[in-house]
């Protein structure tokens, strides 16, 4: 499991096939100063000057920019001046948000229910506890800072980048904004580059790291993880197991009878978002593409009432990463061809709806149809590759193709999350299905509570144990980092 950062080959073009945004770059930082090194020894990163241009139609777009007040003078610009009142006003908010939240829950230990967060933000901060939000729902939130519905729509996007709809989740996602406008980086190479420095700083550390070695089971004696069977038959023994894939393959039995009961099973209603994602190798016309692009739908409701109920949206909301190009102002528009990932939001039914060729066809020209209206022309026919949920599915089983996990719905979703500790001593789970959330920053965060609970458990038994983590890494230590 796990292996959500990977490549993708498409007519001799390696794409990146995961993750594309990389935020919150302290998060990363600790972890290679906590291995004596540092992030930018190992890969080559750049703040990006613009952290993504939007677009409605062809009449123009709006970015918004690593600089604030940059961005606020583009949101007056493109909405008028009580528009850029109200981005100040909702980036006040949003960042207050993610100030009370970032220790004592994103960093912070797992809980099942919200009481032991607001005993760690403390009962004397009842103020900074209710700027939280946990009850009010995003989209009527955002609706009080923005009346022009485009930039309602613009932020209620971020939403979706836990695989959550902006109409169900609560106004406490606002932070996502916040953690954007902090810096956005560009990493030569994507975040496949980034797994892989990971993985070699892992390797000096003493880590054994194994690819393309699927798990088939993890192995049990008396109740407790012993290691795990590769699907080659070979066994791992182990003290100690670490699962940084989607936990709905342990509960559904991926992974054997003896880790099916450690963790509870994600009802098909409770996933996150799944993706049609379009690996393309193509020339570019018309709209100027800055490195990450955002082409909205006229109808947003529509949108995620058409995903809610089963089917890929009509009139899709489009996001197209184009890798080949910086995000600055001046940045040179290739020659020829470019790689770019195109995304857009689906259903989570990869296990129950087969795409059909005729369905995937039409899912093309519904994407291609929303980026024409907006002044971007792609080759036609379009030489790429097309992932579905259901292709998802094959990747990642028991999710459906969710992406995220479970989808943030509602004020108590977050505390419903898989934290590292699982009914099955010696079992743990990490990545961006556990807590805190979805996202690269955040399964590293992940990662590093699974690390600080294992230390604590050793503690108590005087153990130094072997490790095993299905998916493709065995190490003796109780370390981890997954970063898809």
């Amino acid at each position: 499991m796990g292996g959500k950062a990977r490549r993708v080959d498409v007519d001799g073009a390696a794409i990146d096939g995961g993750p594309t945004v990389f935020t919150y770059r302290a998060v990363f930082d600790e972890v290679f100063a906590a291995c004596g090194s540092r992030l930018e020894d190992h890969v080559t990163i750049n703040r990006a000057e613009v952290i993504a241009r939007h677009a409605w139609d062809a009449s123009g777009s709006l970015d918004l920019y690593a600089d604030p007040r940059r961005s606020e003078d583009a949101v007056g610009a493109f909405a008028g001046a009580e528009a850029a009142r109200g981005y100040r006003a909702f980036r006040t908010e949003a960042a207050r948000i993610f100030d009370v939240l970032e220790d004592p829950f994103l960093r912070g230990d797992k809980a099942s229910t919200p009481l032991p967060m607001m005993w760690r933000i403390g009962p004397w901060r009842i103020g900074d506890a209710l700027a939280m939000r946990p009850f009010d729902g995003m989209w009527n939130a955002l609706g009080s800072h923005f009346k022009d519905q485009r930039l309602r729509q613009l932020f209620g996007r971020y939403a979706t980048y836990c695989g959550s709809s902006p109409f169900a989740a609560p106004a406490t996602l606002m932070l996502i904004a916040d953690v954007e406008a902090r810096g956005v980086w560009l990493i030569e190479g994507g975040i496949h580059a980034l797994a892989k420095s990971i993985a070699d700083l892992a390797t000096r550390q003493g880590a054994r790291v194994r690819t393309g070695a699927p798990v088939a089971e993890i192995l049990t004696i008396k109740g407790r993880a012993s290691g795990v069977k590769l699907a080659s038959g070979e066994v791992v023994a182990a003290d100690l197991v670490i699962c940084n894939g989607d936990p709905a393959a342990l509960a559904t039995g991926r992974f054997g009878e003896g880790a099916a009961r450690a963790v509870p099973a994600i009802p098909p209603a409770k996933r996150s978002l799944s993706a049609l994602v379009w690996y393309a190798h193509t020339r570019t016309e018309g709209f100027d593409l800055s490195h990450h692009n955002v082409f909205f739908s006229p109808d947003y409701a529509r949108e995620f009432r058409e995903i809610a109920s089963g089917q890929p949206p009509a009139d899709p909301t489009v996001y197209v990463c184009a890798m080949d190009r910086g995000a600055g102002e001046d940045a040179p528009r290739p020659q020829g061809r470019e790689r770019i990932q195109i995304i857009v939001n689906a259903p989570a039914n990869g296990d129950v709806h087969h795409y059909s060729s005729e369905e995937r066809e039409r899912c093309t020209r519904t994407m291609m149809a929303t980026l024409k209206r907006c002044g971007l022309a792609l080759e036609d026919p379009l030489p790429h590759q097309l992932m579905t949920p259901q292709d998802w599915e094959g990747l990642f089983p028991a999710t459906g193709g969710a992406l995220y996990g479970r989808a943030s719905h509602g004020w108590a979703a977050s505390f419903q999350r898989q934290g590292p500790k699982t009914r099955l001593p010696g079992l743990y789970c990490t990545g961006g299905a556990s807590h805190p959330a979805a996202g690269v920053p955040m399964a590293a965060l992940s990662g590093q509570l699974a690390a600080r609970v294992i230390a604590k458990d050793l503690a108590s038994t005087r153990t130094s144990p072997r490790g095993a983590i299905p998916g493709g890494m065995s190490t003796r230590s109780a370390t981890t980092g997954s970063t898809g």
